[in-house]
């Protein structure tokens, strides 16, 4: 590289960061709040039994398409899609934090409020078992339980149908380190879980939650007037 190709370098680097490596893939949520009697609720819905992670508790959301202008238009347009939710009865007022799941999905959370009924809000069966609301109190005055998990790397795996090991990276061969020969890492992962009537809702949506409840907090720094 020249000294005189800085510039060009410079125009060719990216606005928004996505995530380095094909085998990962950027999702976006929406925790979305409805107004009920006067308080807001969140709005959640049980994926059919069809899809990925079928039969759990989620939010809207989903992979960006190549036609979004942007990472909010997706978040819009998949609540559109899933919950029948006009583009027109959503604002979004913020985001929360990004999740990285250990699957290989780097989640991007946005807060939105929908101007809408309940009794107008519209599944589709299709992606959607069906859509509750939960009060946002709820999850002030509840805490999750709290577990760990643990991710490691591994270089191999026995194959259980032939008993022959397959060998995914060849540290060995490579000559590096004897550690890197077996399994390595050991990263501690904590899952939140919440019991609530409707079902157990845990994993990325449940770390959601936590972080939007520390923003409504006294003490929940830049989070606080989310809801104005």
């Amino acid at each position: 590289m020249r000294i005189d190709e800085l510039d060009r370098l410079r125009a060719r680097l990216p606005e928004v960061p996505g995530i380095q490596g094909e085998e990962y893939f950027t999702s976006v949520v929406l925790l979305l709040l409805v107004p009920v009697n006067g308080e807001y609720h969140v709005l959640f819905e049980k994926r059919a039994h069809s899809i990925r992670q079928g039969g759990e508790i989620s939010f809207p959301g989903g992979r960006q398409d190549k036609s979004d202008k942007s990472l909010e238009a997706t978040a819009v347009r998949e609540t559109t899609e899933e919950v029948g939710i006009p583009v027109k009865k959503i604002r979004v007022i913020g985001r929360l934090d990004s999740v990285f799941a250990p699957m290989g999905a780097m989640v991007n959370v946005f807060v939105g409020v929908a101007d809408i009924e309940p009794g107008k809000i519209r599944r589709n069966p299709a992606e959607v078992e069906k859509v509750f609301l939960l009060p946002v109190s709820y999850f002030e005055k509840n805490k999750p339980d709290v577990y760990t998990v643990m991710t490691e790397v591994h270089p191999g795996f026995v194959d259980k149908s032939t008993g022959e090991e397959v060998v995914l990276f060849p540290a060995k061969d490579l000559g590096l380190p004897k550690r890197y020969w077996s399994t390595w890492g050991g990263f501690k992962h904590k899952v939140f879980v919440y019991k609530t009537e409707e079902g157990i809702i845990w994993g990325i949506t449940a770390r959601i939650l936590v972080d939007f409840v520390k923003h409504l907090s006294v003490h929940g720094g830049k989070g606080r007037g989310m809801l104005k």
